[in-house]
């Protein structure tokens, strides 16, 4: 302890740091406690006043102090590398502190990542602790940034080799020790400039993931028209880098989400639209624009998306990315399973790839090659589904951002839906093999799986790009839209003519289209699968909008309404999800057409089978509501009609008899208004307000309103709550007008499901809502004084 009385006495900077020494061991009255320096400086970390680096100790007591808490040297490192990191260095001996401070840190990192560290004891300290704790984290900010300073007129300069070891003891500190990663997130200088740290290869890999970390826990998101030259940047990147990039993007483009359930209420969502209005499009809107502006990205990423996996990057240089990725222990699980995977493979095909086993002693770690150089198919495949992921999620965003119709024609020029068509069977559907990769910790059926991951990202793709769009017939090959028109014509109906204006050089080619594809892996999938939802999903958007006859047909020729009654009714599907997506489905491929109730009735052959069937319905009407919808409607189409075929189906379809009692239509008005309240309105149930007015519009048409009213009215007596359904509906209206008579998209797609023109729909909420209590069409008729509260206001601030 010499040391100690000589800074004491000293009136230098040493001095100081003395004091503050003499502060932290509480006095020189005896032998400090245990973890006493650390909690001084942990609070000095916390308000910037006080002890806060290791240039603040002398290097002799932290020398001393280091016996006792075994702190692996990190402290002194740090000192030094204080000392050789000043703006005049030449940051050579700088350079070799860092290689001494990465492997400490390294390892550690290692084991918390791969699970095999034990929860470590307070009192032990971690490398990552001690590092952040001594100042490690801010002096490396300021090393990388030294670039942005000038001196006489000259930027510094530090080697890229330089910044990867700062970047990767950055991100091994940020994996171990909480609270890192959002100290950096506050540095926004230091963010965008991360950015810059892109343009070398030998730093991408590094930087990429740390922003991504850092991104990922900001809590305001980053505007990429910040970043210096982005465009300049982006253009610059190799496929592969770009496949990277996308990784960061998914950050930066998708609208933050608050996670909590009442800001999804359609109450708050309407109030953050006003207050977006006012302040103009949002960051991910913004960022949205910024790569949009980029010239060639969507065709970049298009071409990555539609990309053969012998196309991918060659042997070499995806070796050379595994090496880099051996350092990173944000992807150490799936570079083990890459390493497992080629592994077995060379057991049977005697693959020239080795990898060595944990603790072999070869530089690195890394594998060995042989003078053959062929890499595993399986890991070129796994390396090209984990690249696909993340460009399909970009642009699964772009189509549903504000240049929606600017990207559906680059994504239909570049001939994206083709594309995926050609790796549909080979690589986005194939089949699972034994070696399938995995995450630690999961298994293939688990949707965290890439494999799984992938499918699901393709689905939702084909989803935003279907969805009340012309271009969905992108989705078909030449023969499948002649099918089309020879249905058309057999019906003596006119054609779609969305389908005589798709440019059949952009369409599929090959024997089946996507959506025929999709079929086909649809009807196979077990009852358990989590990609029925998807499925569905994806399906019913090419049936939404104005009702197509022809696209129906196509659809019910290939079998899919019998698929969705077995799984509905003989697998008695019990997921909710699934039930409302396969729900939503059969509305859309039966609403008006008389082919598809005369297909239902002949599968639902039986009593019991229709009463399992209404079982599932009455079940959830949140979930089955919009199949009630389509059937009303069709009911009410067919019962206007003069037809032989219509008359037949209306006397023989179970379904159609059942709906058209007028009891079964009020039991499904009072539950559908009751389920729902203004303050729980999403865009999930919000379908239960709109089935209800259009049993009502319905009645309304045939002079019945007061009738259905009225019942209303009775069946709220015979419950002991006189007044409670007809105020929560006039205030569900209420919200109605203020919701939908501003925002065109969502009127023209009640307008276009329904065939009732939008002013109908305005008309009569408006009789509604009549205040007159003369008026026999006006709730307010049949609520009783005593219970009136239909002023209430449901607004949110």
């Amino acid at each position: 302890m010499a040391a100690a009385p000589a800074a004491a006495g000293s009136r230098s900077g040493r001095g100081r740091r003395a004091a503050a020494t003499v502060a932290a061991w509480g006095g020189w009255g005896g032998r400090p406690r245990p973890g006493n320096i650390l909690l001084q400086l942990r609070q000095g970390q916390l308000t910037g006043r006080g002890l806060v680096r290791a240039v603040q100790f002398t290097e002799t007591f932290l020398a001393e102090r280091d016996k006792q808490s075994k702190w692996s040297g990190i402290p002194q490192l740090l000192l030094k590398l204080y000392a050789t990191s000043h703006l005049h260095s030449d940051f050579t001996e700088c350079q070799n502190i860092l290689k001494e401070i990465s492997p400490l840190l390294s390892m550690e990192a290692m084991a918390f990542v791969t699970e095999e560290r034990k929860l470590t004891q307070e009192t032990t300290y971690p490398n990552t602790y001690i590092f952040d704790l001594f100042g490690g984290v801010d002096l490396l900010v300021e090393i990388l940034m030294r670039p942005t300073i000038s001196i006489r007129g000259q930027k510094l300069k530090i080697s890229d080799e330089m910044s990867k070891d700062c970047l990767s003891i950055l991100y091994n500190t940020c994996v171990c020790t909480e609270g890192v990663t959002k100290r950096l997130a506050e540095k926004n200088d230091f963010v965008i400039f991360l950015f810059t740290l892109m343009t070398s290869k030998k730093t991408f890999l590094q930087t990429a993931t740390l922003i991504e970390d850092i991104l990922g826990v900001k809590k305001e998101m980053i505007r990429l028209d910040e970043v210096p030259n982005l465009s300049s940047l982006v253009s610059n990147f190799d496929q592969q880098q770009l496949a990277n990039f996308c990784r960061i993007l998914a950050v930066t483009i998708s609208e933050m989400d608050t996670g909590n359930d009442d800001k999804h209420t359609l109450l708050a969502k309407n109030a953050q639209q006003k207050k977006s209005l006012s302040l103009g499009p949002s960051a991910a809107e913004i960022n949205q624009a910024a790569l949009l502006s980029i010239p060639g990205f969507v065709e970049r990423l298009c071409k990555l998306a539609t990309r053969k996996v012998s196309e991918s990057t060659g042997t070499a240089s995806f070796l050379q990315e595994l090496e880099e990725w051996y350092t990173w222990l944000d992807n150490a699980l799936v570079l083990d399973a890459l390493m497992r995977v080629a592994n077995e493979e060379s057991e049977h095909n005697q693959a020239s790839i080795v990898f060595p086993p944990p603790g072999a002693s070869e530089e690195n770690g890394l594998p060995h090659t042989s003078t053959r150089t062929q890499l595993p198919q399986s890991m070129k495949i796994m390396h090209e589904i984990m690249y696909k992921l993340e460009v399909l999620y970009v642009l699964c965003v772009l189509l549903m951002g504000r240049q929606r119709n600017q990207v559906h024609r680059m994504i239909a020029e570049f001939k994206l839906i083709p594309g995926l068509n050609n790796l549909f069977d080979k690589l986005i559907w194939r089949k699972h093999s034994a070696s399938a990769l995995v995450l630690h910790g999961h298994n293939q059926n688990c949707d965290c799986s890439p494999d799984i991951t992938l499918k699901i990202q393709f689905l939702r793709l084909l989803q935003s790009f279907s969805d009340h769009h012309e271009n969905k017939y992108l989705l078909l090959n030449n023969q499948e839209l002649n099918e089309l028109s020879a249905i058309s014509l057999k019906a003596n109906i006119p054609e779609v003519e969305a389908v005589l204006n798709t440019d059949r050089s952009l369409v599929c080619d090959g024997k089946r289209g996507l959506l025929t594809r999709l079929l086909q892996v649809m009807k196979k999938e077990p009852a358990e699968s989590s990609f029925r939802f998807w499925q569905a999903r994806a399906v019913e958007s090419f049936l939404r909008g104005t009702t197509s006859y022809a696209d129906q047909m196509f659809l019910l020729k290939r079998g899919l309404l019998e698929h969705i009654l077995y799984c509905i009714v003989d697998s008695e599907c019990k997921s909710r999800d699934v039930l409302q997506s396969y729900f939503d489905l059969l509305g859309e491929l039966m609403k008006f057409n008389v082919d598809a109730f005369k297909r239902f009735n002949k599968y639902i052959n039986t009593d019991a089978k229709f009463q399992v069937f209404l079982k599932q319905i009455n079940s959830s009407l949140v979930d089955s509501n919009m199949l009630v919808r389509c059937v009303t409607l069709s009911l009410d189409r067919f019962e206007n009609q003069v037809d032989m075929k219509v008359a037949e189906v209306l006397s023989e379809c179970r379904l159609l008899a059942y709906i058209s009692q007028v009891p079964t239509q009020m039991s499904f008005l009072f539950r559908l208004i009751n389920i729902i309240h203004v303050q729980t309105l999403t865009q999930e149930n919000v379908s239960c307000l709109n089935t209800s007015l259009v049993i009502l519009m319905l009645a309304r048409r045939k002079e019945r309103l007061p009738l259905y009213l009225r019942l209303l009215q009775r069946m709220e007596h015979s419950k002991k709550y006189p007044g409670f359904l007809l105020n929560n509906f006039h205030n569900l209206l209420r919200f109605w007008q203020q919701h939908y008579l501003h925002k065109d998209k969502d009127s023209t797609c009640l307008e276009n499901s329904s065939c009732i023109s939008f002013s109908y729909w305005k008309e009569t909420v408006s009789i509604l809502l009549n205040p007159d209590r003369q008026s026999p069409s006006a709730l307010v008729s049949y609520i009783e004084e005593p219970y009136m509260d239909i002023d209430r206001d449901f607004t949110e601030e």
